[in-house]
């Protein structure tokens, strides 16, 4: 079996849903448009922030939790580009034009409505309904939705930008790209390209100032602001400022199995996870941490600590962030919202380029130095891969690409004014396209109206704000439903019962099985035997989700050939 994927920015899944949604908004949003600030994190896992559970130290995350609320079944897509479409437009992937990556287009979708590789005309995006109404939009960080000049952030409702175009690339000045089919990445600038970069430029830090550069820009003119900070890091190629690099030197020196155990207990304490949860089991091509030799521990904690490094780097910068907020008198009447993107990427460069052409391999052997000593320096290109992924995914099975619960259940915090609750952590049924009719409620807009000339898709998102100001415990009923596709690999999930469907190749078994979520959030037993109506009625709702969305499924991808 193969539970780790390929490259990193072209690894892809695409993931959707579906479900019936009201355009009715809900009650008790702020009284006065506050400015809003969309945070989302390249690859981080569940288990990594310390206020879900994890050893990394992300004191400003922790903080924005306690003053807010933590979500726990917060969904999102197995990778990048579809969750972005969703987050942005409030429509299933699959309908905004990210049906699957772009790096993956098979021919049976090649020229389909949304399966145009790009965010499409049929949706509007939550920046352009925003800009409409009177706010300031920005951007800084990753877009990968559509790299043509009427496809950038610019085009799209972002008045002022800085925006990697591509999947993935170099947090440096460089512009590495990480194929020799594209050897340089890309980056706008305010709707133009960048020639070059700042030479002391990280992202990190680069694209914290060109936010805060943004907002002062226009702080005097009494509008609000809705700010987009996309950042790259956690994702691969790691890389870490030199007087960082140490941070976290010797903390993973006990290896993967004992830290994975000890986040699990820590999420039981902090009522993350149940009381009687388990992780999901260590998998069978990733060796037990005592079986290997002193160096390849060694090896492997480094990794491990340049990665968690790079996270507490972005955790700093957005405490900067904060502080500036508050310094110019803007903290109070701001809404802060942070995600992850997917799951953890449990790629390993190392492994995957020994697998390529061998022209490609050249390539990449010539442009990046991974030695040992270099790593996370400009100029290399290594991950953690699969071993290190399973445990940013405590307690859930495998990780970013997939569509088990470790591919697209992801950390969600929100904290701001009219939020009315302080540390609470709930378990509500929420999804990323809830985030736009959220915004759009704050701001007093309506998602779906006459001014949106090109807009035929319909917002499917539900507002949180009945969940955030606390006039309800949850968003859905138990009737409510949400879809996933991508690659081949399918989801339905209703309440608290879940049928997934994952390839072998993707460490599946290329049959639909029943789970309950409440009871086994790590997906280790079907039930479909014992609830074989139950099996059915999500098989039908698969049905609807195909057909309301348009779903094909995929003749091309990263994983085994398949029968659809």
């Amino acid at each position: 079996m193969i539970y780790c994927l390929p490259l990193v920015h072209i690894l892809v899944l695409s993931t959707l849903l579906a479900f019936n949604a009201s355009n009715v908004f809900a009650t008790d949003p702020p009284r006065r448009s506050p400015n809003i600030l969309l945070l989302v994190a390249d690859d981080l896992g569940y288990s990594d922030l310390g206020c879900f559970g994890g050893e990394i130290l992300t004191p400003h995350l922790d903080a924005m939790a306690n003053r807010g609320l933590r979500a726990t079944n917060f969904y999102v897509a197995p990778s990048c580009s579809p969750t972005r479409s969703m987050l942005l437009s409030g429509t299933d992937s699959h309908i905004a034009g990210i049906g699957n990556m772009a790096e993956w287009t098979g021919p049976t979708q090649h020229g389909k409505p949304g399966y145009e590789g790009f965010l499409n005309s049929r949706v509007t995006t939550v920046a352009s309904k925003l800009k409409q109404a009177g706010y300031h939009t920005y951007m800084a960080g990753k877009w990968h939705l559509g790299d043509k000049p009427d496809q950038w952030p610019a085009a799209r409702g972002f008045e002022r930008d800085l925006s990697l175009l591509q999947g993935a690339g170099s947090h440096w000045s460089d512009m590495l790209g990480l194929l020799p089919t594209q050897p340089q990445v890309i980056y706008t600038r305010n709707g133009q390209l960048v020639t070059e970069l700042p030479e002391d430029y990280y992202s990190s830090k680069n694209l914290t100032d060109f936010i805060i550069e943004s907002i002062d820009a226009n702080a005097l003119d009494g509008k609000p602001f809705f700010a987009y900070l996309a950042y790259q890091a956690p994702h691969g190629p790691f890389a870490i400022p030199k007087d960082w690099k140490d941070r976290c030197k010797g903390r993973y020196d006990l290896g993967y199995d004992a830290i994975r155990q000890e986040r699990l207990e820590r999420q039981k304490k902090l009522g993350i996870s149940s009381p009687h949860a388990v992780s999901f089991p260590r998998l069978p091509n990733i060796p037990a941490w005592e079986s290997l030799t002193s160096e390849q521990q060694r090896l492997a904690s480094r990794k491990m600590e340049i990665y968690a490094a790079m996270i507490e780097y972005m955790d700093d910068q957005i405490g900067r962030l904060i502080d500036h907020l508050k310094q110019t008198n803007q903290f109070d009447n701001t809404l802060f919202v942070f995600i992850s993107d997917n799951g953890a990427a449990g790629e390993d460069m190392a492994e995957l380029v020994s697998k390529l052409a061998p022209a490609a391999k050249d390539w990449f052997d010539r442009t990046f130095d991974n030695r040992p000593e270099n790593w996370g320096n400009p100029g290399s290109a290594i991950e953690y891969g699969p071993a290190w992924a399973q445990v940013s995914s405590v307690p859930f099975r495998l990780f970013k690409g997939v569509v088990a619960e470790g591919g697209i259940r992801a950390p969600l915090i929100v904290t701001g004014p009219g939020v009315a609750h302080k540390g609470s952590i709930h378990d509500a049924v929420l999804h990323t396209m809830d985030i736009m009719p959220t915004f759009l409620e704050s701001a007093g807009v309506q998602r779906n109206s006459d001014a949106d000339t090109n807009l035929t898709a319909t917002v499917q998102g539900k507002s949180l704000w009945p969940l955030l100001s606390g006039s309800t415990s949850a968003t859905r009923t138990d009737a409510d439903w949400l879809g996933w596709e991508l690659f081949g690999n399918r989801a339905i999930r209703q309440g608290d019962w879940k049928l997934l469907y994952l390839l072998p190749a993707a460490g599946g078994t290329g049959q639909w099985q029943l789970f309950n979520l409440r009871d086994d959030p790590a997906e280790m037993r079907d039930l479909s035997a014992i609830y074989p109506k139950q099996h059915e009625a999500l098989l039908k709702l698969w049905e609807q989700y195909v057909t309301a969305n348009n779903v094909i499924i995929s003749d091309a991808g990263p994983f085994a050939q398949h029968t659809p």
